[in-house]
């Protein structure tokens, strides 16, 4: 899959911008603050209704206008789609594909598949259990629309218990009944989401880990350890026997909701003692092992978007990512970069075709 055309209108820090890619390789290069990443976010957009830097939509009008527009031509199995993104301040967001509206963006997920490395995935080590748990639940949406339906509900009935303990807490009568209707849905919802990402974890943890060997060069050794607290409980016993302890808290205490993943350098939390170029490593090989898992289940070459990868890691080791890029041949890939020199002996390690665009 490809991104033919690209052409933005009052994005972000930009007025109007028009490309035609035709490399394998688009490189963006600037001084910080020129609009890279915003490029790389509007081609996000177009594949997840949303940018990976700001989801409201209203943070997206360039100052001072008041709607803008993503437009891109994408090659996917032979066929050009179409894909249009809008907003307008004070209206809702139109998101069309070949000149039809989508009810709900949800539909639109895995239709055109995305991999993204940045510099905010350094959440996925340092941040809290949620930055994890979508890193996987992301992928997974990608490729089974099920899975994404049950947690979409799955949340939305959280959201309504969790507002129920609370009326609880503030005194304010509630039926008992409600309660329970609410557990039913999160123990059938919940059992099915954990499944599935205690089976997805078992693939993508053998893929991720055999990237990583080959970066390091054999060096240092990962494990993926999935935390869960349904790993040894029965959900329907979890949630029954926590209700006192909800009401005091005043949300779910229990369940899938809670998951969350431990990332191990050569037996230790690499959280704690990982050097940031290891942790950067880690950090790309979690994305290229998502490359490989959603290349294999959709039958489709992801777009792969590199902003700023190559900052605090050595050289040899992006010699390494490179190579690692051109024997699997990805299908388009998107890097920025401060330091033009830099990318460009990071490319020609490859014979992939490039070009290189100076953002001013």
């Amino acid at each position: 899959m490809r991104l033919e055309k690209l052409s933005l209108t009052n994005y972000k820090n930009i007025e109007s911008k028009n490309f035609v890619f035709k490399e394998s390789i688009i490189c963006l290069v600037g001084d910080n603050g020129v609009g890279k990443s915003n490029i790389l976010s509007s081609i996000y957009h177009l594949c997840f209704g949303k940018s990976f830097i700001n989801p409201s939509s209203a943070s997206n009008i360039k100052i001072g206008t008041k709607f803008y527009m993503i437009q891109g031509i994408f090659k996917k199995n032979n066929l050009q789609e179409k894909i249009n993104f809008s907003y307008k301040k004070g209206h809702t967001r139109i998101f069309k594909r070949n000149g039809k509206t989508y009810k709900n963006i949800s539909e639109h997920i895995g239709q055109f598949p995305l991999v993204i490395v940045s510099p905010y995935d350094s959440d996925i080590i340092n941040g809290g259990s949620l930055f994890r748990r979508n890193l996987i639940d992301g992928i997974i949406g990608q490729t089974d629309k099920n899975f994404l339906k049950d947690l979409i509900i799955y949340k939305k009935t959280l959201a309504q218990r969790n507002a129920l303990l609370k009326m609880n807490h503030q005194k304010i009568k509630f039926d008992v009944n409600v309660l329970d209707i609410y557990d039913e849905s999160l123990i059938n919802l919940g059992n099915m989401i954990y499944e599935k990402r205690k089976s997805f974890i078992k693939t993508y943890s053998d893929i991720f880990k055999s990237i990583y060997l080959s970066i390091s060069e054999n060096k240092e050794s990962v494990e993926i350890n999935f935390k869960s607290q349904l790993n040894n409980n029965d959900y329907r016993d979890l949630i029954k026997k926590s209700i006192e302890k909800d009401l005091l808290f005043q949300f779910t205490t229990q369940g899938p909701h809670k998951d969350d993943l431990e990332f191990l350098l050569n037996g230790f939390q690499i959280k704690k003692f990982g050097s940031q170029g290891q942790q950067k490593s880690l950090l790309v090989s979690l994305k290229l092992a998502q490359y490989e898992f959603l290349k294999k289940y959709l039958n489709v070459k992801p777009l792969v978007l590199l902003d700023d990868i190559f900052d605090k890691l050595d050289q040899k080791r992006v010699e390494l990512i490179m190579q690692l890029i051109e024997d699997n041949y990805f299908g388009q890939i998107f890097i920025t970069d401060t330091d033009k020199q830099r990318v460009l002996k990071a490319i020609k390690t490859t014979n992939l075709t490039h070009k290189v665009y100076e953002i001013i």
